[in-house]
């Protein structure tokens, strides 16, 4: 078997039986998976299995299975006793000050009014007062898995960084404040760039409070900053404002609420250190459900040790540019800006999942909006689903933006001849910024991720769908149906996240289908054509909610994003006609060099992303000397790029276009200028120590070492 097919998957039931393992080591770990211990776990079994090969036989799946069913029983009999907790946004509200013990609601009052003595107009756009906490606890996605009257119920509570802390309140649509007008600021951003871990400064005023299990007697709790301890006469004892000062929990003083106010940003921190006996099962209970996740790789995979060596590379680079840029990406919830996307995909996706749990599933599909114009529709519902499998977290769009590296590789292994050069690229691409000059860069789709906009889900969607209908080797792509359907359905889930890429969307299937139809490859252009049909999902809410025939979003012609209609055009061209440069024309021209501006937004980078445009033209019209495929890819680009002529010149809007366009010119350089390079300056044929090491990096990768 050769190193293409063993990358690709494409062994007969090998897709099913590794997303079989990854459903079971899933479940050896519980939900949510809402811890990094947990989801690094994960995150290894699935490079593992699908670097290796997943066993068929049934008695190795009967011994994985066993080993489920003893791990869930070990989790369930050592299970910790969980701390009740509930936390909340304070503001000056009826429900808050009907809901919270009085000396409590008084406490944080003061505060808040002492900091905060001016407010702001409830009517006026991104005002604080604009939206009020209606219930005593925040809803919190940790919650769903254990009942809880609460916040959520927890097996430890451990704050010193409220980032960290996962308070999801924080991004919730009612606290969209913003602008000058807004009287409180959500959160301070720390820039400098060593300062990853510690990115985001919450200034939110909020408090916590818990209530702790008998088991918890003989513990002690650390605290610094404001902390209220119910005493037996229920009334609250304020405990002294000292730095790191600790107090012995005794039996009495279990179930009994406290209160940890911080109303001032970041001036409490609250640590309970239980028992030794809980100790122990507290640790006890994830290192079962890790060491059945290893046990089960043991018993499924065959594991190809010196293939792991290239994807965990590309792997640790990834979380090593993400972490730097903003780790709080990778098991924090950091806070969304005020008025920006991010915000509102997560505020509205905790609507619709709140609606779900409440059985309410007509305003859960609704998603928040009648006829859907803000953005791509998709990422609202990916926000609630993420949230019941992660909980707090973010893991999913993170799982999703770890997964670029991958596919980009295999994308440029599929259509580059040299493989070393094939991953060359792929570790450039994520390690090297140089991208955001041309075809960008894995920084960029980061960047946009970890602020929570939509445009990164779109175009990994697309980039993953290429792969199935391109197929993953020279020979083409399958003609069945079922890697067909994935493709089609990958297009419409990047459709659905983003509608801007329909264009490269109707290039790629259309080239596709029309191939399969030649070839009469009858099941695979079924495939296309089913997997793909869920998009019109998009057009029968419009239909179904709001009564109006809207394709996909109704924001496609407003003139903040439709910057240059094809009107525009029409009287430039007027104008270039009767001999004049007019208002129109020099729009025009605007709109032109800011399209071709490309990831960098510097107008110093036209003659370079000019240059690929013409490569991509070039590999179009070149025939038969370059494969149907990249042809495809090539027009795809093309298509895509085509939105820049009219649409907001924006960076993000426009990734996938030059992304694609920096396959194709790869292609390019590698089969024509290289050589002719070589060919005029033979010097440049000699080796270099990076191209060796990359060389031996690959031959262990493809197991011939």
């Amino acid at each position: 078997m050769n190193d293409d097919t063993i990358m690709a998957g494409s062994q007969r039931g090998q897709g099913w039986r590794r997303l079989a393992l990854v459903l079971l080591a899933a479940a050896a770990v519980g939900l949510p998976i809402n811890t990094l211990s947990a989801f690094a776990v994960l995150m290894l079994a699935v490079v593992v299995a699908f670097s290796g090969e997943v066993a068929r036989q049934g008695g190795r799946w009967c011994a994985a299975v066993v080993i489920l069913v003893l791990a869930m029983a070990l989790q369930t009999l050592l299970a910790p006793p969980r701390i009740e907790e509930g936390h909340n946004v304070f503001l000056p509200s009826p429900a808050l000050e009907a809901a919270l013990p009085p000396a409590v609601y008084r406490e944080m009052l003061t505060a808040f009014e002492a900091r905060h003595p001016a407010s702001c107009n409830p009517n006026a756009g991104g005002c604080w007062r604009g939206g009020l906490p209606e219930r005593a606890y925040a809803f919190s996605a940790d919650g769903i898995w254990h009942d809880t009257d609460l916040s959520r119920s927890a097996t430890s509570l451990y704050l010193y960084d409220p980032v960290r802390f996962r308070l999801g309140f924080i991004n919730e649509l009612a606290y969209n404040w913003y602008g000058d007008q807004a009287g409180l600021e959500r959160a301070v951003r720390d820039r400098r760039f060593w300062m990853g871990f510690q990115r985001w400064h919450l200034t939110m005023p909020w408090f916590v409070m818990a209530r702790l299990p008998a088991a918890y007697a003989g513990g002690h709790v650390c605290w610094r900053g404001t902390v209220l301890w119910e005493n037996e006469d229920g009334g609250f004892d304020r405990l002294p404002h000292a730095t790191d000062a600790c107090r012995d929990i005794t039996a009495g003083q279990t179930g009994r609420r406290v209160f940890g106010l911080d109303v001032a940003p970041e001036s409490l921190t609250l640590r309970v250190q239980p028992p030794p006996m809980v100790r122990l099962q507290r640790l006890a209970a994830p290192l079962i459900g890790m060491l059945a996740v290893v046990g089960l790789v043991v018993v499924l995979v065959r594991v190809r040790w010196r293939r792991l060596v290239a994807p965990l590379l590309l792997l640790g680079l990834a979380l090593l540019v993400i972490a730097i840029d903003d780790a709080s990406f990778i098991g924090g919830l950091r806070p969304f800006d005020g008025g920006d996307d991010g915000l509102f995909y997560d505020g509205v996706g905790r609507n619709i999942l709140r609606f779900a749990l409440a059985g309410d599933w007509f305003n859960a599909l609704k998603g928040g909006e009648a006829v859907y114009y803000y953005g791509g529709p998709g990422l609202r519902y990916f926000r609630a689903l993420e949230h019941v499998i992660f909980g707090e977290t973010y893991f999913g769009y993170l799982t999703l933006v770890l997964v670029l590296p991958f596919v980009a590789w295999a994308l440029f292994r599929r259509f580059i001849d040299d493989k070393v050069a094939a991953l060359a690229l792929a570790l450039v691409f994520v390690a090297i910024p140089v991208g955001v000059v041309f075809g960008t860069s894995f920084l960029n789709y980061a960047q946009w991720a970890s602020r929570g906009f939509a445009d990164p889900a779109a175009y990994i969607f697309f980039i993953i769908g290429i792969l199935p209908i391109v197929g993953m080797t020279d020979a083409g792509p399958s003609s069945r149906l079922l890697p067909a359907f994935g493709g089609g359905l990958a297009m419409a889930l990047a459709i659905f996240m983003k509608p801007i890429v329909a264009p490269a969307c109707a290039v790629l299937l259309a080239g596709a289908g029309l191939m399969a139809l030649y070839r009469r490859q009858w099941p695979r252009l079924v495939g296309l054509c089913v997997g793909f049909a869920p998009v019109f999902l998009i057009t029968l809410h419009n239909w179904v909610y709001g009564g109006v025939f809207v394709l996909f979003s109704a924001n496609a012609a407003h003139p903040l994003v439709l910057t240059m209609p094809p009107s525009a055009y029409v009287a430039a061209a007027g104008e270039l006609l009767h001999g004049a440069i007019g208002s129109e024309t020099m729009r025009g021209v605007w709109q032109i060099l800011g399209w071709l501006r490309g990831p960098s937004e510097s107008y110093w980078a036209v003659p370079v992303s000019l240059a690929g445009v013409l490569v991509a033209l070039h590999v179009v019209l070149r025939g038969r000397g370059y494969d149907f495929w990249l042809r495809l890819i090539a027009g795809t680009a093309l298509a895509q790029h085509v939105v820049g002529l009219f649409y907001v010149s924006t960076a993000r809007y426009h990734f996938l276009a030059w992304f694609l366009t920096l396959v194709v010119v790869a292609v390019w350089w590698q089969r024509e200028a290289a050589p002719w390079l070589m060919r005029r300056y033979p010097q440049t044929r000699r080796p270099y120590p990076f191209v060796t090491a990359l060389h031996r990096l690959h031959t262990m990768y493809a197991g011939h070492a």
